[in-house]
């Protein structure tokens, strides 16, 4: 069969999935969609080794298929999509799994990979063993997206000394970083020590700005020829202004894409009201054995321990300050003159669209009161300028501790086996601390929404009831107080093997998950369920995977690869308002998936081709989302259940010389992704115990938003003879949507709307954004030298994304979950959105000794 006739036939198998896939849409009252999606994912990729035959003929010999990401004519494009935040396959992110040294880094109360965590590390992070979709590794199951391991030890790291400089225009401007690597002495040791700092007083975006600091620190003692311990630390305190994504209106009003309602003018200088401070730092043991020649274990053991706090507005008993609240933006007004007015106002005048920090200051300065029985003392009477507005912080306090041990054996010349028992309990203590009193003396610990909404008795206002009307200060905890314990076990066994023509692997897991909400304070709405242990769940789940590749010949391969398994939700998707009480979702399951991808792999030496298709099924998902209803005064809870989801679609690459030094590439991904099912909400107060509401969400078909469900790219490399080289790439971006509001979806949405009226289609439509073009150039020259009779070099490299400087990109963006139920207008809460940034760079110098 001809290299074209293959190419053909994989592409056929593409079409047929996709087309197999029916869009028949759900007949019910209310009208369905399309497509979305959640994710980040990897793909599989086999690529030969360096010592396989030339001509690509190795008939009767055993061909090599081996892994790694830098030869991939797909996926080492993917990254030329991250301007529109491309989530590959349509994952979410939690179906992705990363390891440091063997432990599992991600989080698994919520499925977040924390890579902030280690940010500004990225001389000691290179060291990396991957496989993307479905294939095999030897240090784990992974997921159905990919799995990573970085492997931190200091003898793997390169022995130099490396110091660098980058300044750029993007979160941060300055970046300067060092790291230095001894090599393994004589005697057995290795040492490595990083550090970098990266600094922004303004970010692309007005009145964002970065502060980080990392640090690292490794040493290696190789015991014997057979032991080996090592010793990996690090961590990255960081502080990150972020930006609030706005609707069309407010970029209107401002004449920018990029405003941003976080902050504010303070005594000549900008200070923002969104921002997040880190710092986890990591502490990692392993041990490597080897047994003999043919089999290895490798132990580890983690620890971490730290704080993640979300900085924000509170207020009591005043007005909303946030300058783009929808009530006091022109859209809002009845009066046209009044709206004309405001509107005016808004375009004119830069302090209609920020933050008043004067104004709230002044307030809470001259709100002299006094609180009776202060701190739950009878008659203790407490009297001062008590704040109206205030700063939190809503902080996440996580320990994780994890063990592993991985068994790698191999059996004979076809046959290698993986082991493994994994250990991970994880405890997030949240609470909302006082960050600033902005002006004022005190605030007082107790519920504005309770006070609103439900006047039985006194307790009910009460945050915490055994310590009524407690008078807060400076760093003091309030409001919610609460942990979410999570304790994971998995055990799982592999088995790959080799032949001359063919490679496959089976490979199963079980896993053992239990979790529980812990409470510390006595809610007043909740007396009787907010403190304390709530119930336990358990789940027992399990996995299989497998898949065969055919080797035609030694550049020329064929795969085929699946995988079902059963996963448990995570914690914050079954409490239903874990802030209060331990109320929980009626129907919790583990959710079902499904996934295969079938390709075609062709690694010539000039000429590098990938074709694929991939079809993943999603069932019995969970979620919740609280938002504030106008309509209770109060926060609900929105708890979703059966979820379902599709995902599929094809991926292509393909890399080629065009002349000396020269090569041209081009990479597309072409998916589908939407939701399957009709999902099931019920709706509960953060004020009552009681169910608002139980309904149907006909969500069945419409798209999965947040990422381009389609992505096309094309690139010219050349490399010089005197070591420089330069990249060109032009980026096209389509089938993107908006996320889709549920509470809009529903019966009770669309009630007395006339049938395929104009108001009909504006609460039900998805909104489809528009395709996009960007260009991305990256460029750079090495320079060979010697210093002190040892080798040296210095590196240069420049990068300019979005080089047409493309400002109407919409990368982000969402359907608000408020809706309004009087009139039915769903422009009351219209969308928000993010935009990608113009043109920017990235200018880097290092030197290397």
């Amino acid at each position: 069969m001809s290299i074209y006739n293959r190419i053909v036939a994989v592409g056929c198998l593409c079409m047929f999935i996709s087309s197999a896939r029916s869009q028949v849409r759900d007949s019910a009252y209310v009208r369905d969609s399309l497509i979305r999606e959640d994710v980040k994912a990897n793909i599989p990729i086999i690529a030969i080794d360096e010592t396989d035959s030339d001509n690509g003929n190795a008939a009767g010999q055993n061909i090599s298929s081996i892994l790694y990401a830098g030869r991939d004519p797909y996926f080492s494009n993917v990254a030329n999509f991250n301007a529109a935040r491309f989530k590959v396959r349509g994952y979410n992110a939690d179906y992705f799994e990363t390891y440091i040294n063997g432990i599992p880094v991600k989080n698994i109360t919520n499925g977040f990979t924390p890579w902030s965590l280690w940010g500004g590390l990225n001389d000691v992070m290179r060291n990396r063993q991957s496989a993307n979709g479905l294939r095999p590794v030897d240090f784990g199951l992974g997921e159905i997206g990919g799995v990573n391991n970085i492997d931190t030890r200091a003898f793997r790291q390169r022995q130099q000394l490396s110091i660098s400089y980058a300044a750029t225009r993007g979160n941060y401007n300055h970046r300067l970083m060092a790291s230095w690597s001894s090599g393994m002495s004589k005697k057995g040791w290795a040492f490595s020590l990083a550090a970098s700092g990266r600094y922004s007083k303004d970010g692309y975006v007005e009145g964002t700005f970065y502060e980080g600091a990392s640090y690292f620190f490794a040493v290696d003692k190789k015991i014997n020829a057979k032991h080996m311990l090592s010793f990996v630390t690090f961590g990255s305190p960081t502080a990150d202004g972020g930006q609030s994504a706005a609707t069309k209106e407010m970029y209107d009003l401002a004449g920018s894409h990029y405003y941003n309602s976080s902050w504010g003018w303070q005594d000549g200088k900008k200070r923002s009201a969104n921002y997040t401070t880190t710092y986890q730092p990591y502490a990692i043991l392993s041990h490597e054995w080897k047994i003999d020649d043919k089999s290895r274990l490798n132990t580890a053991v983690a620890f971490s321990y730290g704080e993640r706090a979300r900085t924000g507005l509170d207020w009591y008993n005043a007005p909303d300050p946030r300058p783009d609240y929808y009530r006091n933006l022109p859209s809002y007004q009845e009066s046209t003159a009044a709206a004309e007015y405001i509107a005016n106002k808004y375009r004119t005048d830069e302090s209609y669209r920020q933050i008043n920090w004067t104004k709230m200051y002044n307030i809470n300065r001259i709100n002299e009161e006094t609180v009776e029985n202060a701190n739950g003392i009878t008659g203790n009477s407490v009297t001062g300028n008590r704040s109206l507005y205030i700063l939190q912080d809503r902080v996440v306090q996580t320990t994780k501790f994890n063990f592993n041990t991985i068994y790698n054996k191999n059996l004979n010349k076809h046959a290698d086996l993986t082991a493994g028992i994994y250990f991970n309990h994880q405890r997030d203590r949240n609470y909302q601390r006082v960050h600033d009193l902005l002006g004022g003396d005190f605030y007082v610990n107790v519920n504005k929404f309770a006070q609103q909404t439900n006047t039985s008795t006194e307790d009910v206002e009460q945050f915490d009831l055994d310590n009524p009307n407690r008078i807060l200060k400076r760093k003091d905890k309030y409001g919610y107080d609460y942990s979410m314990n999570v304790n994971d076990a998995k055990v799982f066994l592999q088995g790959m093997f080799h032949y001359d023509h063919v490679d496959f692997f089976v490979s199963g897991a079980y896993n053992y998950t239990s979790m529980f909400r812990e409470g510390y304070i006595r809610n007043g709405l909740y007396p009787t369920n907010s403190k304390g242990k709530s119930e336990t769940f358990n789940f027992n789940n399990y996995a299989f995977k497998a898949g065969a590749t055919y080797k035609i010949d030694g550049r020329n391969y064929v795969f085929l690869n699946a995988s079902a398994s059963t996963r448990s939700p995570y914690v914050e998707n079954i409490f239903t308002s874990p802030r209060n009480h331990n109320g929980t979702q009626s129907d919790v399951k583990a959710e079902k998936i499904y996934s295969a991808e079938a390709g075609y792999v062709m690694n010539a030496e000039k000429v590098k081709v990938r074709l694929n298709a991939y079809y993943s099924l999603f069932q019995d998902g969970m979620d919740i989302m609280s938002y504030y209803d106008d309509s209770y005064a109060s926060f609900v809870n929105y708890a979703l259940s059966n979820i379902d989801k599709v995902n599929y679609g094809m991926e292509f690459g393909i890399e080629v010389p065009v002349y000396e030094g020269l090569k041209a590439t081009a990479a597309a991904n072409i998916g589908r992704y939407f939701y399957d099912s009709r999902q099931h909400a019920v709706v509960t107060s953060d004020n009552s115990s009681d169910v608002i509401t139980s309904e149907t969400v006909y969500t069945k078909n419409y798209h999965v938003g947040q990422t381009p469900q389609e992505a096309y790219t094309v690139g010219l490399n050349y490399q010089g003879k005197k070591n420089w080289f330069i990249n060109v790439n032009a980026n096209y971006f389509d089938k993107m949507w908006l996320e889709i509001n549920p509470v809009r979806r529903t019966e009770r949405a669309t009630e007395d709307v006339q049938h395929n009226s104009t108001q009909w289609h504006s609460i039900l439509d998805q909104e489809q954004l528009p395709a996009q073009l960007t260009m991305d150039l990256f460029g750079g020259k090495t320079w060979y030298t010697h210093v002190g009779g040892r080798s040296a070099s210095i590196v240069f490299t420049l990068g300019v994304n979005n080089l047409l400087n493309n400002r109407n990109l919409i990368s982000g963006g969402y359907e608000q979950l408020r809706f309004n139920y009087t009139d039915k207008d769903a422009s009351t809460f219209p969308p928000k959105f993010y935009y990608a940034y113009g043109a920017n760079f990235f200018a880097s110098l290092a030197f290397r000794l």
